[in-house]
């Protein structure tokens, strides 16, 4: 695939991984979000803040960021046979609709989850839009009948 790499972001490239989050939220009929530019400046200083918890992958073509994915880590409560434990929760997977449908998101899922084992996460876990459920099926996500949520505020 034409130079296509996947790889931790890069702090000058959280203004593009911001414009790919706005374009998912006008994509998906989002309205009244103010101006571009405050959210961007917003989002780059919240994932400064915010490194040690959320990791971003970037899908990059040609040096231009085409899509990203975000690992939420959480730290779990101890157990005497573990007694550091985390999980994860992945988030904000996004391609851009031109480079869709050719398996570079199922590439970004499965570089997320490699990093997600490599710091030994017990789980991860996606709240996933119907159309991308297959994909996550493919790189092994299952439905879990103990995994249950409750919606504590309006979104």
């Amino acid at each position: 695939m034409d130079n296509i790499s996947i790889r931790p972001a890069r702090p000058a490239e959280l203004a593009a991984v911001a414009t790919l989050r706005w374009e998912w939220l006008v994509e998906n009929g989002s309205k009244d979000l103010g101006e571009r530019e405050d959210f961007v400046r917003h989002f780059v200083t919240w994932a400064g803040e915010n490194a040690n918890s959320h990791r971003c992958m970037v899908l990059v073509r040609d040096d231009r960021v085409i899509g990203m994915a975000w690992l939420a880590v959480v730290q779990r409560v101890p157990t005497p046979r573990a007694p550091r434990r985390a999980s994860g929760d992945l988030q904000c997977v996004y391609v851009v609709p031109e480079a869709r449908d050719g398996g570079l998101g199922g590439r970004l899922i499965q570089a997320v989850l490699d990093g997600a084992r490599e710091l030994g996460l017990e789980r991860v876990t996606v709240h996933s839009s119907p159309r991308a459920i297959p994909a996550y099926a493919r790189s092994g996500f299952q439905e879990s009948p103990r995994l249950l949520q409750a919606q504590v505020t309006r979104v």
